[in-house]
């Protein structure tokens, strides 16, 4: 039998299901500083792109506005519009860098839809390729991601440099 080793994945294990020292990990206003430390790949003027320290596959990433709101209900206008735009440009993102063939979109409402962080609404975009499923969730209840996080985090923020900058809107 062949071992996988992954021990920088304990530390994400460990601290799972604890709350960051400063409450929702989605609250980022004034924490500009952070962005790398907090893994934030893109700023709009009301929401905000991240990957996610628990992904799914490589490169899943988190659209969230910068309001604590927990509904789809209690979002402007504004954010509605700035969370799909961001939604675009973060596949467009993912799709150069890392030529998925698939993604999920989705959001969960509520923490028995499957939310982790229920208070603060958020859409996951994951990246999706043929056989980045495997045994290990249906056995080991495990997750095979095979590139770090911090290696992630670099080339996506390579590739939204490439791009126009997050808070410009090209039609207006």
């Amino acid at each position: 039998m062949k071992q996988l080793w992954a021990p920088w994945r304990m530390t994400y294990l460990q601290c799972k299901d604890e709350k960051t020292e400063d409450g929702c990990v989605f609250c980022v206003v004034g924490k500009e500083a952070e962005d790398q430390k907090r893994l934030i790949l893109c700023r709009g003027s009301s929401s905000f792109i991240m990957m996610n320290k628990y992904p799914y596959t490589n490169g899943h990433l988190l659209i969230a506005p910068y309001r604590h709101v927990s509904d789809v209900e209690d979002l402007s206008e504004e954010e509605v519009f700035e969370m799909h735009r961001l939604l675009v440009r973060a596949k467009k993102a993912l799709h150069n860098c890392s030529r998925p063939q698939g993604f999920n979109i989705g959001v969960n409402l509520g923490s028995i839809a499957g939310a982790g962080i229920a208070d603060h609404l958020h859409m996951h975009l994951v990246p999706r390729w043929t056989g980045d499923t495997n045994f290990m969730p249906v056995f080991a209840d495990v997750r095979v991601i095979p590139q770090h996080l911090e290696e992630t985090y670099a080339i996506l923020c390579r590739c939204f440099a490439e791009m126009i900058p997050c808070g410009h809107d090209p039609k207006g």
